[in-house]
């Protein structure tokens, strides 16, 4: 399928992305030097694709689009996505927290002498 989309990302002064949009690499043409053109992308689509001065590109991004990025947005986002995610953990109940709930059901099986505490009543609800 055709790339319909060329989009260039850069970073604002504020630190903000930036992402434009554009129908053709020719309005590209207007603000970026072409300096060669893609050769060995292995998005087949995204071969013979213009390479401009100061953008780091052409790598797809889903199905239609073409994207270009500034090397400072490229660099940032390359190392966003490096770092390694933090493993989810597991969180289990310390003794102390498990003495904590066998006193609260202590207290209210004083609360409530004739009650009698079963595991399955909480169940009932």
């Amino acid at each position: 399928m055709a790339k319909d989309t060329w989009r260039i990302v850069t970073r604002s002064a504020d630190g903000e992305l930036i992402i434009r949009d554009f129908d053709s690499p020719e309005q590209i043409l207007k603000t970026h030097l072409q300096v060669g053109t893609d050769d060995c992308s292995t998005d087949l689509a995204l071969r013979g694709a213009p390479i401009f001065r100061s953008l780091v590109g052409p790598m797809p991004e889903g199905r239609n689009v073409v994207r270009y990025e500034s090397p400072e947005v490229f660099e940032h986002l390359t190392k966003e996505w490096a770092v390694p995610k933090a493993p989810r953990k597991r969180i289990r109940k310390t003794a102390a927290a498990r003495q904590a709930e066998a006193g609260i059901a202590t207290t209210r099986q004083d609360e409530y002498p004739d009650t009698q505490l079963d595991s399955s009543d909480d169940n009932a609800g």
